[in-house]
């Protein structure tokens, strides 16, 4: 069941476990990455069990590879399927990327051509995982160093696209809006105006690196093995101002671990950045109303 209000929490990690436990009262929710549970022995599930009997979960998958013309593999479906049925969790949502071609395994998340064919096989693939799962998933936009070739969408008319064909939610990543910004030359505060806010359900924050292109360029890589920086919680704060929906958000962090302090430091400038974009709309929606 859905929260009613604005919650900020933590993607689980085994490395982070202990200091999630000793701090539930303030983590709202904690996100698990669907595939390390698909298949999994019956002690590891019932220990997830658990975990969700002490805090709302959601679930986040990797490897379906929604955001194709291809059809998504069954068999990850099915293991999201029973997944969902044990733990019961908030949501769950997958990436808008591909993963695989011709039955060969990328091993990262890649950016499709942004064309009619993959926004119509994206819904496609969101309707056949709906029925199989029992729930639409929230789909998540992906951060890529190299524009996609062949697109002939922008990145926010793609996922706008796919949001409005397949009726999804969106669990938008702000960290990789902040990289493919950069590394593609858009103003991410744009982006967030051209994407339908009745849309966003979850957001993800992180952080990442500056790394040189083989041109001797700069690109921003999204790694989270590091903080959140200042401009992520200045997209949060904007969100919160233009959406009425309950967010839920998710710091995520992969290596190169902080403290627990530190985490937790995040997490609540992520709450003061929300607390300051509902202030903001509650301000323009009290001089309308004036």
């Amino acid at each position: 069941m859905n929260s009613n209000k604005d919650t900020v929490g933590l993607g689980w990690r085994p490395d982070l476990a202990a200091g999630i436990l000793d701090h539930l009262e303030q983590i709202d929710v904690v996100e698990v990455i669907a595939d390390d549970y698909y298949g999994a022995s019956r002690k590891k599930i019932r220990a997830l069990q658990t975990l969700a009997s002490q805090v709302p979960v959601t679930l986040h998958g990797i490897g379906m590879g929604l955001a194709s013309a291809s059809r998504a593999e069954d068999r990850y479906l099915h293991h999201m399927s029973s997944l969902v049925e044990c733990i019961g969790p908030q949501t769950w949502s997958e990436h808008l990327a591909f993963v695989r071609a011709d039955g060969i395994e990328l091993g990262h998340l890649a950016a499709p051509p942004r064309t009619t064919a993959t926004i119509d096989g994206a819904s496609e693939n969101v309707y056949r995982a709906a029925r199989i799962v029992g729930a639409k998933p929230l789909v998540e936009n992906i951060a890529t160093l190299l524009d996609p070739p062949g697109s002939v969408f922008s990145e926010s008319a793609w996922i706008s696209g796919i949001l409005q064909s397949s009726g999804c939610g969106l669990l938008l990543d702000l960290h990789n809006i902040y990289a493919n910004g950069f590394n593609h030359g858009y103003d991410p505060r744009d982006f967030l105006q051209q994407i339908p806010a009745a849309s966003i359900s979850a957001i993800h924050i992180a952080g990442g690196k500056f790394i040189s292109a083989p041109d001797g360029t700069l690109r921003l890589l999204d790694d989270h093995f590091h903080d959140v920086p200042d401009p992520i919680f200045d997209l949060l704060e904007q969100v919160a101002a233009l959406t009425l929906n309950p967010l839920t958000v998710i710091l995520e962090r992969d290596g190169d671990y902080p403290s627990m302090s530190s985490l937790l430091t995040q997490i609540s400038h992520a709450r003061a950045a929300m607390a300051r974009g509902r202030a903001r709309r509650a301000a323009v929606s009290s001089e309308v109303a004036a």
